[in-house]
């Protein structure tokens, strides 16, 4: 090996959960680092293009997310435009345009996770892929990763999964369950009807076909030769858009072209871990007594989920905690925690709770729920129960 470090906690993937826990560990004074394939933090968010800040209310105009989740939010549009509406919290069974949310530009949010990365004192490692776990017994203690100095190993007493394809856990030997995606195609177009500069985001989605859900058939987000396949079959089909629409005399290539695709194949659901406890179907409005936080369904007004922190923790590994999309969730529950809020909420938790567990040498999963959840919730107004927002399902 080239090179081995010594950190507290080590964060694997730097989009939003990721930013997020290497946030909330480092602001508790943990040396943390976070490890992230690319150059830009933001994960899907920035890096896919996929630049709209979902709900952090209800759609009746209560706020059901807050701490680093609400944070980001507002550092978002620090350096650049959105604009959050001015009366969600007037609104009655909003559609999600009119709720707590906004669009912002990536680049913009770049620099603002930048700054507050920089400002709590994460050792960011650009260019890092994690190329293999290290375990002893049942215990992670550390990973291999790979940049321009050659391999080596980082050690941590605590480690976060926020890859988005529970990579981690996988490398690991961890079971992972595994979903099907849909095909899309996320990118910036130029449209001369827009005026000068004309910028807006277009988001050509089309169904995959012959992506098996079977857990036993690689899938496109898990498998080396299908990501390539995924993103060269969506640049097809956004290639056949533009092809069509010249040929119909609708636009042509000097009013209508493509500025920029992302530098990350779109990917929504693909491996996840097997947690203690799996988010499912109809659980909305189910109330769980280790709640880290409150997520709303950004697809339908009133209905809000807690995040039971079982759901971070995977079954058969110490040392390792889940964020973000690659928590354990399935099916409905799945596609409301794959989210830019739900990936803040669940990485701030995982955050804290890698923090707790180092400073009182324990697993995790041995740690006293009771007291994560005060340290959430202590001296700022962080909602971890329906009922501490006088909602009801």
């Amino acid at each position: 090996m080239d090179f081995q470090k010594r950190y507290d906690v080590v964060v694997a993937g730097g989009g939003i959960a990721g930013v997020a826990a290497a946030v909330a560990a480092a602001r508790r004074g943990k040396k943390t680092a976070l490890v992230e394939k690319t150059v830009y933090t933001g994960g899907l968010a920035t890096t896919g293009l996929i630049y709209i800040y979902l709900p952090l209310c209800d759609g009746n105009g209560t706020q059901v997310t807050a701490g680093l989740a609400e944070e980001l939010l507002k550092a978002s549009i620090k350096y650049g435009p959105g604009e959050i509406p001015e009366n969600w919290s007037r609104e009655t069974d909003a559609p999600e345009a009119k709720r707590y949310r906004l669009v912002f530009s990536p680049a913009s949010f770049i620099l603002a996770m930048d700054e507050v990365l920089q400002a709590a004192g994460v050792d960011v490692w650009f260019d890092t892929v994690v190329c293999q776990t290290l375990v002893e017994g049942d215990l992670l203690k550390g990973v291999e990763v790979c940049n321009k100095s050659g391999r080596g190993i980082l050690e941590a007493g605590c480690f976060v999964d926020a890859t988005g394809d529970a990579d981690l856990a996988h490398m690991s030997g961890l079971a992972c369950p595994v979903e099907r995606n849909a095909l899309a195609c996320w990118t910036l177009e130029y449209r001369q009807e827009d005026g000068p500069g004309g910028i807006l985001g277009r988001n050509v989605r089309l169904h995959a076909q012959g992506y098996s859900s079977d857990p036993r058939r690689p899938q496109p987000g898990i498998d080396g030769r299908l990501v390539s396949d995924f993103i060269l079959e969506g640049r097809e089909r956004y290639r056949n858009y533009l092809t069509e629409s010249f040929e119909s005399g609708q636009q042509d290539r000097h009013s209508h072209y493509p500025l920029m695709f992302p530098a990350m194949a779109p990917f929504r659901m693909t491996r996840r871990i097997d947690g203690h406890f799996t988010l499912s179907d109809s659980m909305q409005w189910t109330r769980f007594e280790d709640s880290v936080g409150l997520v709303a369904d950004w697809r339908k007004p009133g209905y809000v989920w807690e995040v039971p922190y079982r759901s971070l923790l995977p079954k058969g590994l110490k040392g390792l905690l889940a964020a973000g999309r690659c928590i354990a969730s399935e099916n409905d529950a799945w596609d409301v925690m794959r989210v830019i809020p739900a990936a803040a909420l669940t990485g701030e938790a995982a955050g804290v709770a890698a923090a707790l567990s180092v400073d009182h040498r324990l697993a995790p999963e041995e740690l006293d729920v009771p007291m994560l959840q005060s340290e959430l919730t202590q001296g700022r107004d962080y909602p971890l129960h329906f009922g501490d927002l006088g909602l009801e399902g």
